[in-house]
């Protein structure tokens, strides 16, 4: 499995307003075109965070740990319609209530993205698609602050968990 270099993707301004399109090929070649992505951190009620583990034959990121779930939002598609789209195709999960933690520009060498945050507490059954992710689980927070910086996880997931989750955990 690989992904569609051909996808086209929505090209945004920093306020998320559509103003063209790219291909996901593209996107990703170094050219720093931003584009939106959706992520939800799915916690369970002890506090622990479920993480999934990307494939390695990702273009971006393979084999390490990352938020829950992440995903493009295809040309035509809401934020909502993309997470509740992404949620189901990741995870299985249908019946969940995020709560939106806002938007921001993540960087890397490769692409920039407009990545719009969410959170839940999921205490169900997860179904990690074994065509999308390799597999997932849930992780306390001592075991992330264990492993931070050590090349286990994704510098976004890194970075968003820092910003958002690592003050109120501590």
């Amino acid at each position: 499995m690989r992904d569609n270099p051909n996808e086209q993707l929505p090209v945004v301004d920093e306020s998320g307003n559509i103003l063209g399109a790219v291909t996901r090929g593209h996107a990703h070649d170094g050219s720093k075109i931003l584009h939106p992505v959706v992520h939800l951190h799915v916690f369970n009620s002890r506090g622990d965070l479920y993480l999934q583990r990307r494939p390695d034959w990702k273009d971006i990121q393979p084999g390490k740990w990352d938020t829950a779930v992440g995903g493009h939002i295809d040309l035509g598609e809401n934020v909502e319609k993309a997470l509740r789209r992404e949620v189901g195709e990741e995870l299985g999960i249908t019946d969940f209530t995020p709560e939106s933690l806002g938007h921001y520009v993540f960087e890397s060498q490769r692409e920039c993205e407009l990545v719009y945050v969410h959170r839940c507490v999921y205490d169900s059954d997860i179904r990690p698609s074994t065509q999308e992710l390799n597999g997932g689980r849930f992780w306390s927070a001592d075991e992330i602050a264990e492993n931070i910086g050590r090349g286990v996880f994704t510098p976004n997931f890194e970075s968003e968990y820092q910003r958002f989750f690592a003050k109120k955990n501590e």
